[in-house]
């Protein structure tokens, strides 16, 4: 059986795209996949597909607020969630955020994996304003990157090839069905899969006929 593909269509103003982002992390070394990170542009789907943001329901954002304390516990994921987070995401853009990223896997795709970390980390445990330059460079450095390649990702964010590419994952992941974030697809037996939430992987296992251990799997020990 080959490997499959499982592309991971994320954006950082997401939670519950962290939530899955770390669990695939943890299960790529241990599932027969090849997993791909594919940094969109969440306000771009959800104008397409004519979806609101889920606190837009006052209800809905009440159990919101319960479910991703629960989540980030069972998960293991530093997500910090409040009442005034709500506003504070609809106040905020990720264009930047998501272009810088973008930027970053045009360029040294090795370090999407940690950069992407480091956004959710500063947006969703330290509640930092990550649409800002000289925060995306503070960022930047915390993921480990020079001064010089993070300047250099943030002139290229205004640059024509990088927004192109963010706008065509965008539709990539639309054209998939995509109508939120975090969109899983898995590529298995010559045909793509969908799956919708971070709380879908264990289904995402079962149909690549791969086993769940659980949101934080043990690593298995190497064969001597």
């Amino acid at each position: 059986m080959g490997r499959a593909l499982v592309e991971l269509f994320y954006d950082v103003i997401s939670p519950y795209s962290w939530l899955g982002f770390e669990v695939l992390c943890r299960y790529q070394h241990i599932w027969n996949i090849d997993l791909r990170f594919r940094p969109a542009f969440l306000g771009g789907i959800m104008q397409a597909t004519g979806n609101k943001p889920p606190a837009m329901l006052p209800k809905r954002g009440e159990y919101m607020l319960k479910d991703l304390k629960r989540m980030a516990k069972y998960y293991q994921v530093p997500v910090q969630i409040s009442e005034n987070d709500f506003q504070r995401i609809l106040g905020t853009s990720t264009l930047g955020a998501m272009r810088f990223i973008t930027a970053i896997d045009m360029t040294q795709p090795q370090y999407v994996e940690p950069l992407s970390r480091e956004f959710w980390m500063r947006f969703w445990s330290q509640r930092e304003d990550i649409s800002q330059p000289e925060n995306m460079l503070a960022v930047a450095k915390q993921a480990g990157l020079s001064s010089e390649l993070a300047q250099k990702l943030l002139e290229m964010i205004s640059s024509p090839a990088v927004k192109n590419r963010l706008k065509e994952t965008t539709e990539e992941a639309i054209k998939y069905g995509a109508f939120g974030m975090p969109a899983v697809v898995a590529h298995f037996n010559g045909e793509p899969h969908l799956f919708f939430g971070s709380d879908r992987l264990e289904l995402l296992g079962s149909v690549i006929g791969e086993k769940w251990l659980g949101p934080v799997p043990s690593v298995p020990s190497p064969k001597m």
